[in-house]
C-alpha cells in the first residue's frame, strides 16, 4: 500500500524554520541515516481501507520521542501536533495531519507482530560501531526489576490444599489481569513484574544486548545471551558466577570479571574479597543504564502487559538511549576551541 506524501515545506515552513530548534534532534538527524533504517521497516503497510498510512520513518522517529520525553500514545499525539522540533525531526510539515494515539499503537503493534523494533535496535548500533564508538574492551552485565503495570494480586483468602511435597500453597498469586509477570526477591524484598536485562559496552556506555523476561527468571540464566562474544572481559557480579561460564570466556580468550560468590562450605578468601571490590567498581556505570530507563525515561513500571509487549518497549527504549548517548559521544570528540 502506498503512503501518504508528508514533508513538502511550504511558506509557512519558511517562515518557521528557526523556531523551535532542538540541538539534540537536529544533531541525530545528521548523524543517523535514516534511510538505511527506514529499509528494514519496509515490511510495515498500513489497512488497505482508509487513509494512507505515514511512512514507517516517521512513525519510528515518533516512537522514539516518546522514548526520550516519557509520553504516553495520547500525549505524544497532543505533543506532535503542537511542537515544532518534533514535527521536524519526524519530517512532518507545518500544515500536515500528524498521526494520533491509535495509529501509534498500532504501529508498535506491526514492531511487535514482524519483530522489526530488534532489528532497529541492531542496525543503529551498527551505525555507532562503524563510527568506531563501540570499544569492546568489555561487557558489563546485570539486570533490574521493573514493576507491573497492574496492580500487585493478593492473596487468595482461603489456602488451597497442599502441594505433592505437604508444602502449603504459595501465597504469592499471578495476576490474572497479567499472568506473565511473576514475583521476584531481592534484598528482601517483594516485587511483581518483569526483569529487564542489560550488556553494556564498557566505556562507552552503549547498550548492546537486552533481554526481557518475567521476574522470577535467575539472572544466570540469560547472561550468555547479553555476552557478545568480541568483547576483552566480561564483568558480573556474584550472581553470574558460574564454573562453565567462567572456562567458556576462557577459551573465546575474555577476561574473566565475574565476581565470586561465597556458601556455607566455601567463603571467600581475602584475595577474592579484593577482586569482588576492584570488579564492582569497574562494573558500577551499568547501574547508570537502569538509572536513566527508570528515572529520565519513566519505567518505573512497565507500560504494557506481557512479556511480548513490553519486550518491543524495551528495545525501543535501548534504542533511545544508544541515539541519545551517540550524541553525547560524538560532541567529545569534537576537540575543543583554543582560547587566546
Amino acid at each position: 500500500m502506498a503512503h501518504r506524501e508528508v514533508g513538502q515545506m511550504s511558506l509557512a515552513d519558511a517562515l518557521v524554520s528557526g523556531v523551535g530548534a532542538n540541538a539534540v534532534l537536529d544533531r541525530l538527524s545528521e548523524l543517523i541515516d535514516w534511510e538505511a533504517i527506514a529499509s528494514k521497516l519496509s515490511a510495515v503497510h498500513g489497512s488497505r481501507y482508509g487513509r494512507k498510512a505515514y511512512p514507517p520513518i516517521v512513525m519510528l522517529k515518533a516512537l522514539l520521542l516518546a522514548q526520550w520525553h516519557g509520553l504516553s500514545d495520547p500525549a505524544l499525539e497532543a505533543a506532535l501536533a503542537d511542537r515544532l522540533s518534533f514535527r521536524r525531526f519526524c519530517g512532518l510539515a507545518v500544515d500536515d495531519a500528524t498521526p494520533d494515539h491509535a495509529t501509534i499503537s498500532r504501529f508498535r503493534a506491526a514492531l511487535r507482530e514482524d519483530g522489526l523494533a530488534e532489528a532497529v535496535f541492531t542496525e543503529v548500533t551498527r551505525q555507532i560501531d562503524k563510527r568506531g564508538l563501540i570499544l569492546r574492551r568489555g561487557t558489563l552485565i546485570d539486570a533490574s526489576l521493573v514493576e507491573a503495570s497492574v496492580a500487585r494480586p493478593k492473596p487468595p483468602e482461603e489456602p488451597g490444599p497442599p502441594g505433592p511435597d505437604g508444602r502449603p500453597p504459595s501465597k504469592l498469586v499471578r495476576s490474572p489481569l497479567d499472568p506473565e509477570a511473576a514475583w521476584a526477591k531481592k534484598g528482601g524484598q517483594r516485587y511483581f513484574g518483569y526483569k529487564v536485562h542489560v550488556g553494556v559496552d564498557q566505556g562507552s556506555g552503549i547498550v548492546r544486548r537486552h533481554r526481557l523476561t518475567p521476574g522470577k527468571v535467575n539472572d544466570t540464566v540469560e547472561a550468555d545471551a547479553l555476552i557478545c562474544g568480541d568483547e576483552k572481559a566480561v564483568y558480573a557480579d556474584q550472581g553470574y558466577d558460574k564454573k562453565a561460564r567462567r572456562e567458556t570466556l576462557k577459551a573465546r580468550g575474555a577476561k574473566d570479571r565475574l565476581m565470586h560468590r561465597p556458601n556455607k562450605h566455601h567463603p571467600l578468601t581475602r584475595w577474592q574479597e579484593r577482586r569482588n571490590d576492584l570488579i564492582a567498581r569497574r562494573r558500577a556505570p551499568v547501574e547508570q543504564v537502569f538509572a536513566r530507563l527508570k528515572h529520565l525515561h519513566g519505567w518505573a513500571r512497565v507500560r504494557y502487559r506481557g512479556v511480548a509487549r513490553n519486550a518491543v518497549h524495551l528495545a525501543l527504549l535501548c534504542t533511545a538511549l544508544n541515539l541519545r548517548r551517540l550524541v553525547t559521544l560524538m560532541a567529545k570528540k569534537v576537540p575543543k576551541a583554543r582560547t587566546a
